[in-house]
């Protein structure tokens, strides 16, 4: 199952924080990417039906179908750039 490192769980809380249902929101995943980028990451107020939930901490995660699949043995990762955007990357788990 997809895990998350100690600053995707404060970035994923953070982002949820600033809907209006703090609760459930957080980021969804799902695998409607580009070429570029083939994971599309938007934020949730809750999960779409069939979503799977990763949750860490009050971070909630939520993966489609074959995203859940494909991120299976995966780490997200976060970090907030110079200009304040919020890059989001995949490694290996160990």
């Amino acid at each position: 199952m997809l895990t998350l490192t100690e600053n995707a769980t404060n970035i994923v809380r953070n982002i949820a924080t600033q809907s209006p249902q703090p609760e459930t929101a957080g980021l969804r995943i799902t695998s409607e990417g580009t070429a570029e980028a083939p994971f599309a990451v938007t934020a949730a107020d809750e999960a779409a039906p069939g979503d799977q939930l990763v949750s860490r901490e009050g971070a909630n995660v939520y993966l489609d179908g074959p995203t859940a699949d494909l991120l299976d043995d995966k780490v997200l990762d976060a970090r907030v750039d110079t200009e304040g955007r919020i890059e989001f990357a995949l490694g290996q788990q160990a």
